[in-house]
């Protein structure tokens, strides 16, 4: 969360913190180990460098990632979680697995109501 922010309420300012589109994304790659950035990259198809290197900077700066650079030729630096960052994990896990279980009927759900929309929108412009 790079912005100063007036948020009291706990679960606001971690939504914040996590909110980004890619940030998610990120922290359940690095659940499976230390990741340089062009690993990262390959296994989050369709982010940019630009995007990526924002959000790591953020999730180091909230405390969530952990940097290491190397002093090597070539430069070598390698992304990891923090034990409060792998704290998310379980609750990443129940997200997707509820996500999962709820797929079809959230799908149905949307279908019905962009039908629905759909329908209204014909009706006015008849």
């Amino acid at each position: 969360m790079t912005y100063s922010t007036k948020l009291v309420c706990p679960i606001q300012r971690t939504m914040a913190m996590i909110a980004d589109k890619w940030k998610v994304i990120v922290i359940a790659n690095l659940g499976d180990g230390t990741k340089r950035f062009r690993e990262l990259q390959r296994a989050m198809a369709g982010v940019t460098p630009k995007v990526l290197t924002r959000q790591l900077r953020d999730l180091e700066h909230d405390g969530l990632v952990s940097r290491v650079a190397y002093a090597e030729i070539p430069p070598r630096v390698e992304y990891s979680l923090t034990p409060l960052g792998r704290s998310l994990l379980p609750i990443l896990q129940q997200l997707h697995n509820w996500a999962v279980a709820n797929s079809e009927t959230l799908l149905k759900r949307q279908s019905e109501q962009t039908g629905v929309a759909a329908e209204a929108t014909m009706q006015k412009s008849a």
